[in-house]
């Protein structure tokens, strides 16, 4: 399907990522899948990546995180939140950047600015990132749902992800990307209630999951969550969960980690 248009900043034909665990390796192959051009990179070297790089095909090339920057018309950051200060702000100054991450304090450490709610976690990323346009997307959902859930623009079984983000062309940049992808967006606001699909919240990763059955071994709970189709979380429904979402202090819901 064709890039969709993205307002006043440039169509998307090449996707960089700055990182590539599960959520970077969903987003690379959507990317590809969709028609666009991939650069992936991480902090360990193209070389860690020959093996993602030769499952993704022409369309995609490994490079350092600076080099991956510069050559995307989209970046994504997908690392974990305790290294976000890591992510090159001079090569990705002018550039819209999408933020997947979230706060797990037993992986990240405490945050206290995030533990006293004086800010979102997402809000540390773009005071890091401060020549940068940062969006909150594709946070909430699992990187397997994220990549089996995407459907084609205007199929019945869509289902939507919701966006955050300070400047508007950004976050209609990053709609587009959803959309050619395979999902509705859902703006939920700004960067300071990007909180509203932060770990623990109703639209966190849950509602694209059917209820977990009980009395599976882990081996057992393995297997379903690889294997289970994802639920239809409609745009209405997202809208409803994350406009109805109570604050309460970032990293309480640790377990959703797991």
């Amino acid at each position: 399907m064709p890039p969709a248009p993205q307002g006043d900043r440039p169509m998307t034909k090449t996707l960089g990522l700055i990182g590539a665990g599960n959520i970077g390796s969903a987003l690379a192959r959507l990317a590809v899948a969709a028609g666009l051009n991939v650069v992936v990179s991480n902090s360990r070297g193209p070389e860690t990546l020959a093996d993602l790089v030769a499952e993704l095909g022409e369309q995609a090339r490994a490079a350092s995180p600076a080099e991956a920057t510069q050559a995307s018309d989209l970046v994504v950051a997908t690392v974990p939140l305790n290294t976000y200060e890591q992510l090159p702000a001079a090569a990705l100054a002018g550039k819209t950047v999408i933020d997947t991450m979230n706060y797990y304090p037993e992986r990240d450490g405490r945050i206290a600015e995030l533990d006293s709610g004086e800010q979102t976690s997402s809000a540390l990323v773009q005071r890091h990132l401060s020549d940068s346009q940062v969006v909150k997307a594709f946070n909430s959902i699992d990187f397997v749902r994220l990549f089996s859930a995407a459907r084609p623009a205007g199929a019945d079984d869509r289902s939507a992800l919701p966006i955050a983000g300070d400047d508007p062309a950004a976050k209609a940049q990053v709609a587009g990307l959803l959309d050619t992808l395979g999902f509705d967006a859902v703006d939920i606001g700004t960067l300071a209630d990007s909180w509203r699909s932060e770990p623990g919240t109703p639209v966190y990763v849950q509602p694209y999951l059917p209820a977990r059955p009980d009395g599976l071994t882990d081996q057992e709970m393995g297997r379903w969550f690889f294997e289970v189709p994802g639920v239809l979380v409609p745009a209405d429904k997202v809208r409803e969960l994350t406009d109805t979402t109570v604050r309460r202090a970032a990293g309480d819901a640790s377990a959703t980690l797991g």
